[in-house]
């Protein structure tokens, strides 16, 4: 198993990784923090002073503005594979009040910045549910249903993909080799295998001599829902050995 389309778009908007949004009719691309909420929409935290609060102010409260986030993922380590480019968009509105309040929250809880303290006098929240959603990679692009992009979870292994993979390399190093080896048929000199990216479902290795590296997709047993299950889950694939 791997992650679907709709799974990774909703991994790389997540909030995570930084975003640039582009206003319709209007030029140019706005630096934001955003953050999904449990339903996939999207809050932008915007300072007051900004153009995209122009913007806003311009269309007034009860004209929502068209935005795309557009969000580059961030390879965990050197020579790793880029997950690509999400591009959602919407229509986007200021919110205001008890409601302003209420997705504040939801923003914490993905990405408590202390910025949230200042929403209503330096800061405004403003959110739109995704309309369309786009996957850009290796030249292609794929467009993804947002009922399915809406059911998808953001993939939990994702926020810390790069110290997991530095506590691979550290703690289960050997084991580890030997694991990879034995389940790729590798041996000696066609070695020196590396976990490249990690996720709920898997892992992709590459393998072989410098300049000729090859990859493979390796599965777990089964998706991992939580960080809290992976340690097990790893203790269970790499298994001390005997005298350890």
């Amino acid at each position: 198993m791997r992650p679907s389309p709709a799974e990774i778009v909703r991994t790389l908007v997540a909030g995570r990784l930084a975003g640039l949004v582009h206003v319709a009719c209007r030029p140019g691309l706005h630096h934001v923090r955003h953050v999904t909420d449990r339903d996939g929409r999207v809050l932008l935290l915007v300072p007051v002073v900004s153009d995209l609060t122009a913007a806003l102010r311009a269309t007034g409260p009860d004209r929502p503005l068209a935005v795309a986030l557009d969000v580059l993922d961030l390879p965990p380590a050197a020579g790793a594979p880029s997950l690509g480019r999400a591009l959602v968009s919407g229509w986007v509105r200021q919110l205001a009040g008890a409601e302003e309040r209420a997705a504040a929250l939801d923003f914490a809880e993905v990405d408590a910045v202390g910025d949230l303290l200042d929403v209503g006098t330096r800061f405004r929240l403003c959110r739109f549910e995704v309309e369309q959603a786009q996957w850009d990679r290796a030249g292609t692009q794929r467009r993804i249903d947002p009922a399915a992009y809406a059911e998808a979870e953001p993939d939990p292994l994702h926020p810390v993909e790069a110290v997991l993979l530095a506590d691979l390399a550290d703690r289960y190093a050997d084991r580890l080799t030997a694991y990879l080896c034995r389940r790729l048929g590798l041996a000696g000199v066609d070695a020196a295998p590396r976990v490249e990216r990690i996720d709920r479902y898997g892992m992709l290795v590459s393998f072989g001599h410098a300049g000729a590296r090859q990859r493979a997709r390796l599965a777990f047993a089964h998706p991992v829902a939580g960080l809290d299950e992976l340690p097990r889950l790893l203790d269970e694939l790499l298994p001390p050995a005997a005298g350890d």
